[in-house]
Parts: structure tokens; C-alpha cells; sequence
């Protein structure tokens, strides 16, 4: 299920965008939230005037696919994966049925996988986790541009 929605504009002028999808863990989910999450931007971009830089799109896809793999990885069940621009940044944030903080492992350049969260906690602007009744939401934001947000 997909579901888009805007209003109006945010802290900056930029319109205020979101769009949500649920993905079920089944084979292909994670590159469905890569190119939900480039054609978010993608629309954003071209139906209402927002900047948004290469990197922006290519960090964005980034976070949207390690959240939402970490997400299949360790919560059992269909995830919720939501995009908003306000302001300056894009937000991916991902839901899940499981009310336990994801957590970075300790930097270890001899360690081969289980860099997701690592990479996305130093690639957004902010990152934060909230755990609700029936489960957690894990949010990081990016900048839209490469100036500072």
C-alpha cells in the first residue's frame, strides 16, 4: 500500500512533502524502498521545485535500504517505511513490530557486514529512535542540498 501526501510550505519555503509505503520483507522489498525513496525526491523535484543534490538522492536510497534491511532483519512482519521533506532535510523514517533500540556495534575495520547503522548514523544530519506500544520508529534526516541545513 502507498500512500502521498503535501502540504504546505515548511520552515524554508519548501513545501512540506510525505509519502508512505508498507513493505512485506519478501524478496525485493529492500530495492522497492531504494526506488520508492528516488522517485519521492524524484517527484518532489520535479512537481514542486524542491533542490535536491546528487548526493541527497544517493544518500537517501542509501538510508532508506539499511533501515529497511535492518528492519526485515530483526522485527518479523511487514515494515513501514515513510519519506517527509520539511524543511531542508528528507526523513526516512522506517517502523517496525519490535520495541528493542537498534544499536551500533563498536567501529571495526576487520569486520566484514553489520555496517548499516553505522553508515547511516554518519551520513544524516540527525538520527533518533522512538519506541511506541507496538513497536519502534527509527528516523534519520539527510540534507536536500549539499549546503549546511
Amino acid at each position: 500500500m502507498e500512500s502521498a501526501r503535501s502540504r504546505g510550505a515548511g520552515a524554508s519555503g519548501v513545501p512540506a512533502l510525505a509519502a508512505a509505503v508498507s513493505l512485506t520483507g519478501e524478496g525485493g522489498s529492500i530495492a522497492e524502498a531504494r526506488h520508492f525513496a528516488a522517485d519521492f525526491l524524484t517527484r518532489a523535484r520535479t512537481d514542486h521545485s524542491v533542490s535536491v543534490s546528487a548526493r541527497a538522492m544517493d544518500l537517501t536510497q542509501l538510508v532508506a535500504s539499511e533501515l529497511v534491511t535492518n528492519a526485515h532483519k530483526y522485527a518479523p512482519g511487514p515494515v513501514l517505511m515513510e519519506l517527509r521533506i520539511a524543511g531542508a532535510l528528507v526523513s526516512v523514517t522506517v517502523r517496525d513490530g519490535v520495541r528493542a533500540r537498534p544499536a551500533a556495534r563498536a567501529v571495526d575495520p576487520l569486520r566484514v557486514g553489520q555496517h548499516g547503522l553505522e553508515i547511516v548514523m554518519a551520513v544524516a544530519h540527525a538520527f533518533r529512535v522512538d519506541l511506541e506500544p507496538d513497536g519502534k520508529r527509527v528516523t534519520a534526516s539527510i540534507a536536500l542540498t549539499d549546503e549546511p541545513a
